[in-house]
């Protein structure tokens, strides 16, 4: 059973003046729970491990994608092939962040793979910043959490100059290498998202513009905001929504990275991680590793999830019993889509049987953990919750 300990909520006039604007549900309840989730070093410890392994399995099953050709097999768009397959040959297309959903961790519970959300990861303001805040405000010792997701970051942006592991000795690099961040307009979340890694940009030492989506110029000689070209991109719009509604931009950015005129971030590849036929794939190389659930493109003669392998907060996704009748689930917009079956398991509860599952960050290595909690499918009316190490 999940433990908790009860917290002080932050004020709204307090998130709002940190930039946490999507704080109240359209239900009128508040995003944030009062409490925390409470961890011993133990279980800290084993997500932080359990997470470096899962993501060196991915970039096997990902060589393993390439070396292959399955590409149709793991549904990236025929549009996408070529500058996933170029983005993953080059060293420079470093991937930034991404964040691995798991089951278990807590009360001697088997950590597993949910999935990995490589391209466009939510709740990184709330894991880096929020749950940080709720334990300063509340008196308590902000160390007491497995958080460094804002150093890693730190680092990482440094690495997309020096590929190096070790980022300590170079501060001088950037001259001249300028980086543009992008998202939507009319989003909260998503542009504050990306004003937060702006600005993680700006402290790793990059000359940094923000420009919504709809105000940049793309040709096959770079990416332009205001008339100036940046060799750096960070978009937060999701790949996939590129090859679909964007056919033309996604040529366009293929010519962009063949022609080495941008690198752009999160890189193509992500999208071999971001979809959920991967999992597929990792069972198939490493059936019946502990960190894994059975996964594949058929039904399961067992309790399982049905899943689209892009979609997003829960939507058409169902439990099925072990004659595929749905126990869980609605319909939704990803009805049609491709799917994967995978073995079902149960999320961590609390005394009220509500549904917790965790959010671990990936930045070079797994460095913090938040959780969302709901039912048992969670979805877009999840709640986060932040954890405390005691």
């Amino acid at each position: 059973m999940i433990n908790l300990k009860s917290v002080e909520p932050l004020s709204k006039e307090y998130l709002e003046s940190l930039g946490f604007l999507w704080h109240t549900d359209s239900d009128e309840s508040s995003y944030v729970a009062n409490e925390l989730v409470v961890l011993s070093e133990s279980e800290a410890e084993a997500y932080y491990e359990s997470v470096n392994e899962l993501y060196d399995m991915f970039v096997a099953a990902g060589d393993y994608i390439v070396d292959n050709n399955l590409f149709h097999e793991v549904g990236i768009p025929f549009n996408l092939v070529d500058i996933v397959k170029k983005s993953w040959d080059s060293d420079i297309h470093w991937h930034l962040y991404g964040r691995f959903d798991l089951a278990g961790g807590v009360d001697g519970e088997a950590i597993k793979l949910i999935e990995f959300n490589a391209d466009t990861p939510t709740a990184l303001f709330e894991s880096a910043i929020i749950q940080w805040a709720i334990l300063k405000q509340n008196g308590m010792d902000e160390e007491s959490q497995f958080n460094f997701i804002y150093e890693a970051l730190v680092s990482n942006f440094k690495r997309l100059v020096t590929l190096k592991e070790s980022v300590d000795e170079f501060d001088d690099l950037y001259e001249g290498w300028r980086f543009l961040f992008s998202s939507i307009k009319g989003n909260d979340e998503e542009e504050n998202t990306v004003r937060l890694l702006q600005h993680i940009a700006d402290e790793a030492g990059f000359d940094t513009e923000f420009g919504f989506i709809d105000e940049i110029e793309f040709d096959e000689n770079g990416i332009y905001f205001n008339e100036e070209k940046f060799e750096l991109w960070f978009k937060l719009i999701p790949w996939e929504d590129i090859a679909i509604e964007e056919s033309d931009l996604a040529m366009v950015l293929t010519n962009i990275v063949e022609n080495k005129e941008a690198i752009i971030f999160n890189p193509a590849y992500t999208l071999l991680f971001q979809s959920k036929a991967i999992l597929k794939i990792l069972w198939d190389l490493y059936p019946n590793h502990p960190l894994l659930l059975e996964c594949s493109f058929e039904p399961l003669n067992k309790k399982q999830v049905a899943k689209p392998i892009y979609g997003r907060e829960g939507e058409s996704v169902k439990i099925l019993d072990e004659n595929g009748e749905v126990i869980d689930g609605k319909d939704g917009e990803y009805d049609s889509h491709k799917m994967v079956y995978q073995e079902f398991v149960e999320l961590p509860r609390d005394s009220s049987s509500v549904s917790y599952q965790a959010g671990v960050f990936f930045a070079y290595e797994a460095c913090g953990v938040g959780f969302r909690k709901g039912g048992a499918i969670l979805d877009n009316m999840s709640k986060f919750v932040g954890h405390i190490v005691e």
